[in-house]
């Protein structure tokens, strides 16, 4: 089910509190948070957030083009680590 309309999209508190204040500042500093499921709105765009993926904390920089999306969409939990060139056994 998704957001209703009339609510305004969910942006964690204190991560919109830091992006206003260095909005207001005018300055450009890497800003870290845990908050995957928060949603990406204009005034976050020229921002680099830190995203944490479950091990450590992802910089992300933020354009126009991933308004409306989430956080945790650009900071992949998963790696897979592929299989070893020298492995005999895949090669039988």
């Amino acid at each position: 089910m998704t957001r209703s309309k009339k609510n305004n999209p969910f942006v964690a508190n204190h991560l919109l509190a830091k992006i206003e204040k260095l909005n207001m500042k005018g300055e450009k500093e890497i800003i870290v948070t845990w908050s995957r499921a928060s949603t990406i709105i204009p005034t976050m765009i020229g921002h680099t957030i830190a995203i944490h993926n479950g091990k450590e904390h992802l910089p992300i920089y933020i354009t126009d083009r991933m308004v409306g999306h989430k956080l945790g969409e650009f900071a992949p939990t998963l790696n897979s680590p592929g299989h070893a060139k020298t492995d005999n056994k895949s090669r039988r």
